[in-house]
């Protein structure tokens, strides 16, 4: 049963509508009035460090932050000492003050912390910005007499003391302490502290382990009911994935209100029809998106560095759209992403499956594009579709867990693939060709493999699938070797031409989406090479076999006859 949150519900069904008219993502809630205006007074009289004349908050705060400050904290009942919302993710364009927000939203929860020896920590996206942090935090202290006594550090009076040296701040009367570490190295701590706050949720989520480490800083809020769990980021620099996109999709949920749960989503992102139609590239829409804009994010920054980027490619383009824009990254945009990938999306069928590739076609291949141990185990099948011989599509790909750990920096995407299915993590790999030899069993108990030029496969590294289909009583002509290198630019110039006219479709599969992204085209003479040298440490297996596939449909195959002996099973 979902939870039924009442007068507390956080969803916010018409944010598409708030964003463009300008208006506020908070929704209105029955705060608790006295802690949010003893918020908003702490808040009003600290000093910004890092600016001329260290002004007062207040001064030069915009209305959105005040009230984000306000719904913050203004959500605790002091009377039962428990807060009703415990969650809180902010999405929000680099400098629309994330950090400093960040750090002053823990400095204010240490002063209204009541609770003795609590625990406060800020998780920030690297030593460098976690020193920044501690420094914006001591620099507000030393700035307020109350705050930091005399000397600034509260050595000689003062709510606080700050020890530079060991980059900890100590409330002298609840003894409550804040912690600053970085997302840099392995976090273990979290599951005492009664406040987390992560900023920039995307370089921690990148993280094999993202998952968790989340719930463990999590875990502190089992037993302190007043305490948050709070998160602010901005756009991924890739396309979502692993935790993040997990958090990400939480928090969406959420805000939607197709989710009820104690957290608040605040999510400045243009609505996906804005996303869709580029019409975020326009500078008049910066502003819904950067509610700082002309405050603390300057327009004319903003214009320099789109130009600049435009200048430099669409990787640079995508880029600045997901940091300056929370412009969601799909496919690779990098500068030598192949022409293909700009099609790639509008080919796909959502619902085409394996058992409607092989309803819908009169013949069907498949290639493979085998790695090693610790590599991916690409496939791909490809039919040809009865009335219009449009090429349908459908793909898979096999693991072990030593892939997982060889490759950190994809593995959070592996294991996503993984849950969904297109990817199968599975340590023993003699299992990995029998899985392939399951689906061409099932095409050819369909009676759509060819008698000859059925199986597309590089000449090397094919050894344990040959030998395993051969058990399985496939003769040595359904075996086709497929040249490698330039030998596919004849597969690959198809496939862009077929991309182009949408005459290959696909099942919108994200395996396949990521592989088009990582694809990164090299001209050498007047071949287009796509090579897993080229690609780096993201995989393009499952794209190399469907090359393969490629040339081998490219002949024009028929399937065999049912009168032919096919296949001389054992």
């Amino acid at each position: 049963m979902p939870l039924d949150m009442g007068a507390w519900s956080t969803a916010v069904p018409d944010w598409e509508d708030r964003i463009r008219e300008g208006r506020s993502l908070i929704p209105d809630l029955p705060l608790f009035e006295p802690s949010a205006e003893k918020a908003l007074r702490i808040f009003d009289r600290l000093r910004v460090p890092d600016l001329p004349g260290t002004p007062l908050r207040k001064d030069i705060s915009p209305f959105w932050v005040r009230e984000y400050i306000a719904t913050i904290f203004g959500c605790y009942d002091p009377e039962t000492r428990r807060r009703m919302i415990q969650e809180f993710f902010l999405m929000i364009p680099k400098k629309n003050t994330k950090s400093d927000l960040a750090a002053t939203i823990i400095l204010i929860a240490a002063i209204m912390n009541d609770r003795p020896k609590a625990e406060l920590v800020l998780i920030a996206p690297s030593h460098n910005v976690a020193e920044i942090a501690f420094e914006q935090i001591a620099g507000m202290i030393a700035l307020d007499r109350d705050l930091g006594g005399p000397d600034g550090l509260g050595k000689e009076g003062g709510v606080f003391l700050v020890q530079t040296h060991l980059k900890k701040i100590t409330h002298r009367t609840t003894k409550a302490t804040i912690e600053i570490e970085s997302a840099d190295g392995d976090i273990v701590t979290g599951s005492k502290a009664a406040y987390v706050l992560v900023d920039e949720t995307h370089e921690l989520a990148a993280k094999a382990k993202a998952g968790k480490v989340l719930l463990e800083l999590r875990g502190g809020l089992a037993s302190r009911p007043e305490g948050f769990f709070l998160q602010i980021t901005t756009q991924s620099k890739i396309e979502p994935q692993g935790q993040f996109k997990k958090e990400l999709q939480e928090a969406r949920a959420v805000r939607d209100g197709t989710v009820q749960s104690p957290m608040l989503a605040v999510i400045y992102e243009y609505p996906p029809s804005m996303q869709k139609d580029e019409s975020w590239k326009n500078e008049e829409n910066w502003g819904l998106v950067n509610p700082n804009l002309n405050v603390s994010v300057d327009l004319a920054y903003l214009r320099k560095e789109f130009a600049k980027a435009q200048r430099a490619g669409l990787e640079d383009v995508a880029l600045f759209a997901s940091q300056h824009l929370n412009v969601e990254v799909g496919l690779g945009l990098h500068s030598e992403r192949w022409v293909a990938a700009d099609y790639w999306t509008d080919c796909g069928e959502a619902d085409l499956t394996l058992d409607e590739l092989i309803r819908r076609c009169d013949v069907a291949v498949v290639g493979g594009d085998i790695g090693g141990a610790d590599d991916l185990l690409g496939f791909a099948v490809l039919g040809r579709e009865k009335d219009t011989r449009h090429w349908l599509h459908w793909s898979r790909a096999w693991c072990t867990n030593d892939a997982l750990d060889r490759r950190k920096e994809i593995a959070p995407k592996l294991l996503d693939l993984a849950e969904i299915g297109d990817l199968i993590i599975e340590d023993n790999i003699d299992l990995h060709v029998t899985g392939v030899a399951d689906i061409c069993d099932r095409l050819l108990d369909a009676g759509l493999l060819p008698a000859e030029g059925a199986i597309g496969l590089d000449p090397y590294g094919t050894a344990a699938l040959l030998d395993e289909l051969a058990q399985r009583g496939y003769p040595d002509q359904m075996f086709y070797a497929v040249g490698q290198g330039f030998k596919l630019n004849g597969a690959i110039k198809t496939i862009e031409r077929r991309t182009y006219q949408r005459t290959l479709r696909h099942g919108k599969q994200p395996l396949m989406t990521w592989c088009m992204g990582n694809a990164k085209a090299e001209a050498r003479g007047n071949n287009i090479m796509i090579t897993k040298a080229k690609a780096g440490t993201a995989k393009i297996d499952p794209l190399v076999a469907l090359f393969n596939a490629a040339i081998l449909m490219d002949m024009n195959p028929e399937a065999a006859r049912p009168s032919e002996p096919r296949i001389r099973f054992a």
